[in-house]
């Protein structure tokens, strides 16, 4: 497990943490297999295991990035933009430069739009999460881009996929759940059973696709009662988690806040707690606590 927060990122090998980077501004951070990809406000930094095999500037504005299965590198950014790391060099795809549905990207506050997320499965899809702007997707791992239909809620704040059902897309937006089949061909509302439908993230277990958590508020900013919820029919219904987890927060649960490793645990940051559930987001304890607030967590 990987733990960034908003000035240093360690991995968790038992409750020991290994320190990647400290004193940096955080910004991203993304895995692979023995990969690790850490971004900050200075420098992309690419991990082996233990070792960093590649340190270069990011591209203006990143905000967000994830690990292909050909072990590139995709890289979010206000505009919005999409850069791609190779072995060979940093370059930005032109293909998303020039999709028609642009102009209608925007942000309630009038700045630019941003690659919030991404996920990919291993047959060479990708996702990019527009805020706002719905979704985008590749067929041929970042090549080519085009928006998924526009039955999806357009305020998306975080997009998943499953590693075997490559079909499958998941994404929490400012309505809820929404869930694709035949990858974001059509959609599914998924908001029964929530009292409020403001999403932030949301995560898959690796080993079931049914079993889904999802975080859900009242709204963007403070005091909003951040709820953290579990389906296991694919969100036709929720339960709300509160077996050892705050029944709510004063403040969202977000993006990247929530995740399944693939050993078959759960896991949650809330403020400084890292929390661990051993059967599928039912129960919850404390893992670790660390000095400063959990910004986001990547298995």
């Amino acid at each position: 497990m990987i733990v960034a927060t908003q000035r240093s990122v360690l991995e968790l090998s038992g409750k020991n943490p290994e320190l990647y980077i400290e004193d940096e501004a955080i910004l991203g951070i993304a895995t692979n297999g023995n990969l690790r990809a850490i971004l900050t406000n200075t420098k992309l930094t690419v991990f082996d295991g233990p070792t960093a095999i590649v340190e270069i500037a990011p591209p203006k504005g990143a905000e967000s990035m994830d690990i292909l299965d050909d072990l590139t590198v995709l890289i979010g950014t206000e505009g919005p933009h999409i850069y791609r790391w190779s072995e060979k060099d940093l370059s930005r795809i032109e293909s998303f430069e020039s999709l028609e549905c642009r102009e209608d990207f925007y942000t309630p506050w009038g700045g630019p739009a941003t690659v919030r997320s991404f996920a990919h499965t291993p047959d060479g899809s990708v996702y990019a999460d527009i805020h706002v702007g719905s979704i985008m997707h590749s067929s041929d791992r970042g090549q080519t881009w085009e928006p998924v239909t526009p039955d999806l809620h357009e305020d998306v704040h975080q997009v998943a996929t499953h590693p075997e059902l490559p079909n499958m897309i998941y994404a929490n937006t400012a309505n809820a759940v929404y869930v694709s089949e035949d990858r974001g061909k059509s959609w599914s509302h998924k908001a029964k059973g929530f009292p409020y439908r403001y999403g932030r993230a949301i995560a898959v277990d690796p080993e079931d696709a049914d079993c889904i958590m999802a975080t859900i508020s009242r709204g963007p900013h403070a005091n909003v009662g951040g709820r953290l919820y579990r389906s296991d029919d694919q969100g036709n219904s929720w339960e709300h988690v509160t077996k050892g987890f705050p029944k709510e927060t004063s403040s969202n649960i977000d993006t990247f806040q929530i995740a399944f490793s693939d050993d078959g645990r759960a896991w949650a940051a809330v403020n400084h707690n890292l929390y661990v559930s051993s059967d599928r987001g039912e129960s919850w304890s404390v893992y670790w606590t660390a000095e400063d607030p959990i910004k986001m967590i990547a298995s």
